[in-house]
């Protein structure tokens, strides 16, 4: 009698091992071309990495137009809207003001300029430079197209404001503009899926060009401020948000980081907020986020909630720069730093890099522009923690809001866990679509996996 063969079960490497395996190949092959000056293979790795990052760019612009949009009119289904909305606002400000006294506490404790060699020449002014004239004048747009095509996020932000609002204010009349706008977004969600799934090649292209390009000496001559930027994060990271959700929120850290986990390690290699903006959002609802309210706070927070690159960050490049240029701080100087972090967040605007921010910071102080030179050369291993913190803290506080305000599903968040990208994205990764309204407050476990 003939047996029949057992099917055979494909072995598929989880999406962390390819991160890593990524991040290992960026390093050697990234050495192997400084090393050996292999320009073909040093060309290889930044046109890897940029094409990754055009990649997450490209849908930028229409992602956070629609998911903003899509998640203000969805708003409607969620009681307490309003309330909800405040919280969230405030929530992000005071973990801001944590983050960024963490920054400058690590910074005065430290001295990151200190023994470091550079001087005021080596600096150089940035091509991209932000000033609250710049920030509050560059909020409205002069036309609608001019925002997507030079990605100026905060003119999306705001464009995507103005047509949530004024469909909520039309009522029946926008519902098939409304259902256009979220079959847009659940499309454009699916293909950012795919650039996802690219993100080890991503890595090893990005990891590799930094290498190459600026290898280990660099990371010698700023090594206290590089620790400084990762301490600062990571004490935020794992210190002050499990501290909040175990004594404002009374949910396990543990839990949370089991399910928030595909979000953070996305961050930390794609190095932008709305590129994981997908992720990020499936995350929180799997943790027992109703999901018409996550539509909402995940959007808001990819553009505003920012602790890694807006609060600990341009605390210490401050206190960095300050040194360099040898200007004396004193506690107004602090006070400011602290409060351009708080208000200052949105500038950032959910991009790879805290530049805008940076200088934002630096002529508010009136430290020199070309303080931000000195930085550059650094930033795209600052990047990486900066942004998983800021995805972080992106989850966090959506959780924080819901469970004070009894509508997070505890039954869902403690059952939440880890998930494989690939596994995520072939189950159907909508969450534009996807959050159309069910009734009630959305709070609907079964519609949530675990």
């Amino acid at each position: 009698m003939r047996r029949n063969p057992l099917p055979r079960v494909p072995f598929r490497v989880p999406f962390w091992a390819q991160i890593l395996l990524g991040l290992v190949l960026g390093v050697l092959l990234g050495w192997v071309a400084r090393t050996t000056g292999a320009a073909w293979l040093g060309t290889t790795l930044d046109r890897v990495g940029g094409i990754f990052v055009q990649l997450l760019k490209l849908a930028v612009g229409p992602l956070v137009f629609l998911a903003i949009t899509v998640s203000i009119t969805n708003l409607r289904n969620v009681s307490n809207a309003a309330r909800l909305a405040t919280r969230t606002l405030l929530w992000f400000m005071a973990t801001s003001l944590i983050a960024v006294a963490i920054g400058l506490g690590i910074g005065l404790l430290t001295d990151p300029g200190a023994g470091t060699g550079l001087s005021p020449k080596d600096g150089a002014r940035p091509e991209n430079t932000g000033s609250w004239l710049d920030f509050l004048t560059g909020i409205i747009p002069t036309d609608v197209v001019t925002p997507f095509t030079e990605l100026k996020v905060l003119q999306i932000v705001f464009l995507a404001a103005v047509a949530g609002v004024a469909a909520l204010k039309l009522g029946e009349k926008a519902a098939p503009l409304l259902s256009f706008a979220e079959a847009a977004l659940a499309l454009l969600q699916k293909a950012l899926w795919w650039v996802i799934r690219l993100a080890p090649l991503g890595t090893l292209g990005l990891i590799g060009n930094a290498i190459n390009v600026y290898g280990w000496n660099l990371i010698g001559q700023y090594a206290t401020f590089t620790v400084d930027v990762y301490v600062g994060c990571l004490l935020v990271l794992f210190g002050v948000y499990p501290l909040l959700l175990a004594t404002v929120g009374r949910v396990s850290p543990v839990r949370f980081f089991r399910g928030a986990w595909p979000a953070i390690q996305l961050a930390f290699v794609s190095r932008s907020s709305v590129g994981t903006m997908p992720v990020t959002q499936k995350v929180t609802e799997r943790l027992g986020v109703p999901r018409e309210y996550a539509s909402f706070a995940v959007p808001f927070g990819a553009t505003t909630k920012m602790d890694g690159c807006a609060a600990v960050y341009p605390a210490l490049a401050a206190i960095f720069v300050a040194e360099i240029f040898g200007v004396s701080l004193g506690i107004g100087d602090y006070l400011l730093i602290a409060f351009v972090s708080v208000v200052g967040s949105a500038a950032t605007a959910g991009l790879t890099g805290a530049t805008v921010m940076t200088t934002l910071t630096l002529s508010t102080l009136g430290l020199p522009l070309e303080g931000v030179g000195l930085l550059l050369a650094i930033d795209p291993i600052l990047d990486m923690i900066r942004t998983a913190t800021n995805v972080a803290g992106q989850v966090v506080v959506p959780v924080l809001v819901a469970a004070r305000e009894r509508i997070l599903d505890l039954g869902t968040f403690n059952s939440a866990r880890s998930f494989d990208i690939g596994e995520a994205d072939e189950a159907g990764a909508g969450t534009g679509s996807a959050g159309r309204p069910r009734g009630g407050s959305g709070h609907d476990p079964a519609a949530v996996p675990a």
